[in-house]
């Protein structure tokens, strides 16, 4: 499994050959504007939530692509109206088989809308299950007990929000790694606005106190989990 940071909340997994890309906010980002969208061409979009930092480009790889859109109900209702209709909405604690493995909707406590004002449902994470690696993808949330319903899961890998302010900050995102018992974390939902601006080495010093293998990735850099 090969994940590539695109900013931001911006993840691609690819799974045996499959593209999957969570939460695209791309083209708005300055720091990601060496990321040419059209050239993506995922085969799953996974949505965790409605806020325009995660569904901005959404429309537009979709329509370039023809990808399959995972998300709440609510906002696969939202797509329909707009005429995408490629989509398979889930709520939480549902589970559902694709042809690159198994996609469980979990819980996470944010907020959520769509850009035009909308209900988008509820705010969502993933936990993402191929044939060799489980990988949960938290989307936007506050450090919550819920996590802790993960514990037994086995996951390989977790991508956390660490940027505070919105979501969870570096502190509770190594008390969630603990509450869902992963050792390896993927930071996400940092520096791309003033107010969540972190110092990285400073952060990247603490997962490492803990114990924890943390990565943080540059925009555009792949990783092999």
């Amino acid at each position: 499994m090969k994940l590539t940071f695109y900013g931001h909340s911006t993840v691609g997994l690819e799974i045996d050959g499959i593209k999957l890309l969570f939460d695209p906010f791309i083209t708005p980002n300055p720091a990601a504007k060496h990321i040419d969208i059209n050239s993506l061409k995922p085969h799953y979009i996974l949505i965790s939530h409605g806020h325009g930092d995660h569904v901005a480009d959404l429309e537009a790889i979709q329509k370039d692509s023809g990808a399959k859109v995972i998300c709440i109900a609510e906002i696969a209702g939202w797509l329909g109206n707009k005429g995408i209709t490629n989509t398979h909405g889930m709520n939480f604690g549902g589970g559902y088989d694709f042809d690159f493995g198994h996609v469980k909707m979990v819980y996470a406590l944010h907020s959520s809308s769509m850009p035009d004002g909308a209900y988008g449902g509820n705010p969502a994470g993933f936990v993402v299950t191929s044939k060799d690696k489980k990988v949960y993808f938290a989307g936007d949330t506050a450090l919550t007990y819920d996590m802790k319903l993960l514990a037994d899961e086995g996951l390989d890998w977790a991508i956390l929000p660490i940027g505070d302010n919105y979501t969870m900050g570096v502190n509770d995102a190594i008390k969630a790694a603990g509450f869902i018992n992963c050792k390896n974390v993927v930071g996400v939902h940092y520096d791309t606005f003033p107010v969540i601006e972190i110092d990285k080495e400073a952060a990247r010093a603490k997962f490492i106190q803990a114990g924890i293998n943390i990565q943080l990735p540059a925009i555009g850099e792949s990783l092999d989990l």
